[in-house]
């Protein structure tokens, strides 16, 4: 069931890497709340990829219905009915804004694996 596969760490690590980046350095209407939930679901894809044997279809489920269930935490304003205060890891994790959008993005980021990756498509002919 657990294994570790080196070509979709490297891709989680590069997306992860971008994720930072645009959280750092961006600060606009469209990337940063869009192109970031894309790439968000798109990177946990590839992360379960790299330690798990699974079905890439299985994956993508796992990963946009995590994506799904943390926004819909927030369409309960969980974090407002919590018994402390969350710390400041926990309001990224979760977010505090539902907004019917990001379940586009998160929806178009994983059809956007199964559209490019080749070896999703199972189009590869080098598995890892």
């Amino acid at each position: 069931m657990f294994t570790f596969k080196f070509k979709p760490f490297i891709t989680f690590l590069l997306l992860f890497l971008v994720e930072v980046g645009i959280a750092i350095w961006v600060d606009d209407a469209i990337v940063r709340p869009f192109f970031g939930d894309f790439l968000a679901v798109i990177a946990l894809f590839f992360l379960l990829k790299t330690f798990l044997n699974s079905s890439d279809l299985n994956l993508a489920l796992v990963s946009v219905g995590f994506a799904y269930f943390l926004e819909f935490l927030q369409y309960c304003r969980v974090l407002n009915h919590l018994p402390f205060k969350p710390s400041k890891f926990l309001v990224i994790l979760i977010g505090s804004t539902f907004d019917w959008r990001d379940i586009f993005a998160y929806t178009l980021g994983i059809l956007a694996v199964f559209l490019f990756d080749k070896e999703t498509l199972g189009l590869s002919e080098n598995k890892v």
